[in-house]
């Protein structure tokens, strides 16, 4: 018997905790954090500490699957990899000659965030292919902030964060850290960081129409779900009123400032007082507060990014910021600086897109190249030029994870072709031609990217494939790179790196060295910020290097002063009334004096749990363990007594295009009039524990309808659903 333990890191949401893996006879027997990890420091989540059973699952997919001819949905077959590639290359080649490479589509989901060599090849496959056709869970969870980092600084890729070290107030909205461990920061130890804030003398305020976790542990500020873009406008708005403005951090980093205080002039505590449900008082003195404070940083994620306004929203909280003179400056919001810096290197070369194309149905503008995956269905139903007829999907399971769940499950029925690259056999591609078994995070070598510049703390780390791929797994970048082969087309690079290193392509053709994502991983480190230029930087990063760092390579700590490099503007400041914005001030004026709709008087809102992640670890049984451990809708008990409802019994949620039903758990944690449901639930596929655990899909109550679609971003409205509440027949135990 033999046993080592490998270092690695977990890859199932961005903190990225520490972990080591104990690895008997080629087989994993726990999974534990790592107490040498410089950031978590013997931190890990339930998900991580849960994994092996994902990884020994019986339910996992371990051999090409194909579908039965003529069979229903989730009937396939054992193949052979060679058969199974075979078949789709010529599919695939025949789809491109008959209908062009803009037939042929890809959607991916969130585990692609954490999988830099599947991200690349994926991505080169459909640049190589010239489709217009990609999709992600982005639409669902992040675009907005995207799009709002193009509109104010003119660059995409930025992803601005707040400074956990040492500021004085953090005012939070939309996000529930001590949960989701800080979506879009970089923090493993978030709790520990929040609460030395308070220790200091300093405060964490938390705007949710939840008490949620974060918020019972710190200052709550309850609000009206959706009713961010009103609240910050006020802010705004007060600021300016009572002269509290920062003028010289305004003149030195901005431009537009007069437009954008004309903009948020209605907007006055008394006015937004109905959407937004907060006491003028308390609004007045929050905006005193962040002006006063030494050091202040403003922070939203998932739930300020999926409201009607989302984009607004997001570019409203880096000017909060900015008018505050918190930007870019340590112990407010930062900047980043990516370490494998592939997304800026394809900004620089103008790959990485917004507004570039415009969608066939609706005419959205492209983020990075996706649309909207709120659109995916009518895309692939409808006739015409640029009809979406083929379709590989890579981690993602948009008929939970996006909206009319029911609608694109019907849609994917018309493809000509569907591919899966997964674990499972989920809700999605059970409609797929193929399922092909893909690797977990421990069965690959990897890199992070993206989410290390989002950290007062850079870190990077190199893990090694902690275990043989199961069964005939085999990585994303492999099946990819063999699909185009077999298939004819070329695919040596993505289009822009190919340019920008022609002349390290031509010494590695030289050297005899075979193109991989690993050549183009070594290349950017080598030659981005942190990069050791190939010798020339003593004590720089390279692929060998970390390779040889067992707990990877702390980085100079985040500091401000960036923003003149971030700023892509020809006038170098940021654009704090872009154009784009005008129509939405328009429609945040004009919803002022909208009423509700007496048919959907409620709201409702999502929530993150500890033990769920998305919509594919919940066939974990330690996961799903317990007495509680089933799919609920938070409600206030008021509203429950109008309706009739008691705790525990069946609820009906009707929205104008769906209807769910699930449990309901009566608490006043949730404001009246709102109605907070877990997303990710609903199974019905090849996992065993999740399909036992029942719940619903609670996307089903959100509009796929291009009117309902935020536009800038492409939205979906998955917070803030006008609904109502019915008792359903009878109750559950």
């Amino acid at each position: 018997m033999t046993q080592t333990t490998v270092s690695t890191y977990c890859r199932l949401c961005e903190p990225l905790c520490g972990m080591v893996a104990t690895v008997e006879d080629g087989r994993l027997v726990s999974l534990r954090a790592d107490d040498e990890h410089p950031l978590s420091r013997g931190y890990a989540c339930p998900k991580g500490l849960a994994f092996p059973e994902v990884q020994h699952d019986p339910d996992r997919v371990l051999h090409p699957l194909r579908r039965v001819p003529g069979g229903a949905p989730g009937d396939f077959e054992q193949v052979s990899w060679e058969e199974a590639l075979d078949d789709i290359a010529a599919r695939l080649r025949t789809l491109v000659d008959t209908h062009g490479g803009g037939s042929v589509g890809q959607f991916f989901g969130n585990p692609v965030g954490f999988n830099i060599t599947g991200t690349l090849w994926a991505g080169a496959l459909m640049s190589a292919l010239g489709t217009g056709h990609q999709y992600s869970v982005g639409s669902q969870d992040i675009n907005s902030r995207y799009v709002a980092s193009k509109l104010l600084y003119g660059s995409i890729s930025q992803v601005p964060f707040p400074d956990l070290r040492g500021t004085d107030l953090l005012l939070v909205l939309g996000a529930n850290p001590l949960v989701s461990r800080a979506s879009g920061v970089r923090a493993p130890r978030v709790k520990e960081h929040l609460s030395a804030i308070v220790a200091g003398g300093g405060r964490v305020v938390v705007v949710d129409p939840r008490r949620s976790e974060t918020a019972r542990a710190f200052e709550h500020v309850s609000i009206e779900p959706d009713g961010d873009a009103y609240l910050l406008a006020s802010l705004i708005q007060v600021l300016d009123e009572e002269g509290l403005v920062d003028g010289e951090a305004v003149a030195r980093q901005a431009v537009g400032a007069e437009t954008l205080l004309a903009a948020v002039a209605p907007f006055t505590p008394e006015a937004t007082a109905t959407r937004t449900g907060i006491e003028p008082g308390v609004v007045r003195a929050l905006a005193r507060d962040l002006a006063a404070a030494p050091r202040a940083a403003v922070y939203g994620r998932t739930g300020t990014c999926l409201g009607q306004h989302a984009t607004l929203v997001s570019v409203l909280i880096d000017a909060l910021a900015l008018v505050t003179g918190n930007l870019d400056r340590e112990g407010g919001v930062l900047l980043g600086q990516a370490v494998v810096p592939f997304e800026e290197t394809a900004e620089r070369a103008g790959r990485l897109t917004y507004d570039a194309q415009r969608s066939r149905i609706g005419g959205f503008p492209d983020v990075m190249g996706t649309w909207p995956a709120a659109i995916m269905a009518d895309e692939i139903t409808t006739p015409g030029e640029g009809q979406l007829r083929a379709l590989f999907v890579l981690a993602g399971n948009p008929v939970l994870s996006s909206v009319d769940g029911p609608g694109l499950a019907a849609a994917l029925e018309q493809l000509d072709l569907m591919v899966a690259l997964d674990l499972y056999v989920n809700e999605t591609n059970r409609h797929a031609d193929y399922v092909l078994p893909a690797t977990t995070w421990l069965e690959r070598e990897d890199v992070p990217f993206a989410i290390v510049a989002s950290s007062p703390w850079p870190h990077v780390q190199h893990t090694p494939a902690v275990l043989e791929p199961a069964g005939e797994a085999r990585q994303e970048w492999e099946v990819f790179d063999e699909i185009a082969r077999r298939a004819g087309i070329s695919l040596f690079l993505p289009a822009w790196a190919a340019t920008l290193t022609r002349p390290l392509r031509a010494l590695a053709r030289r050297a005899g060295a075979r193109t991989t994502p690993w050549t183009l991983v070594d290349l950017l480190l080598r030659t981005g910020p942190h990069g050791d230029r190939f010798g020339l930087r003593r004590g720089g990063l390279s692929l060998k290097r970390l390779r040889a760092e067992r707990h990877g390579v702390m980085l100079p700590p985040a500091s401000g002063g960036r923003l003149a490099e971030v700023v892509r503007h020809p006038h170098g400041k940021v654009d704090l009334a872009p154009g784009q914005l005008a129509a939405e001030w328009d429609r945040l004026r004009s919803a002022l004096e909208v009423e509700t709709d007496p048919a959907y008087p409620l709201k409702m809102i999502g929530l993150r749990e500890m033990r769920s992640q998305n919509s594919w670890m919940h066939n974990s049984p330690t996961l799903m363990k317990g007495r509680n451990r089933r799919h609920t809708a938070r409600i206030h008990p008021d509203d429950a007594a109008e309706a009739g409802v008691a705790d525990g019994d069946l609820v009906r949620i009707r929205s104008a295009v769906g209807v769910i039903e699930t449990v309901a758990q009566l608490t006043d944690e949730v404001r009246r009039g709102t109605i907070a449901c877990p997303h990710g639930w609903g199974h019905d596929a090849g996992w065993s524990v999740a399909n036992a655990a029942g719940g619903a899909n609670t996307n089903e109550l959100a509009s796929a309808r291009v009117e309902d679609v935020e536009f800038l971003a492409g939205m979906a409205r998955l917070n803030g659903i006008p609904v109502r509440l019915e008792a359903a027949v009878g109750a559950v135990g």
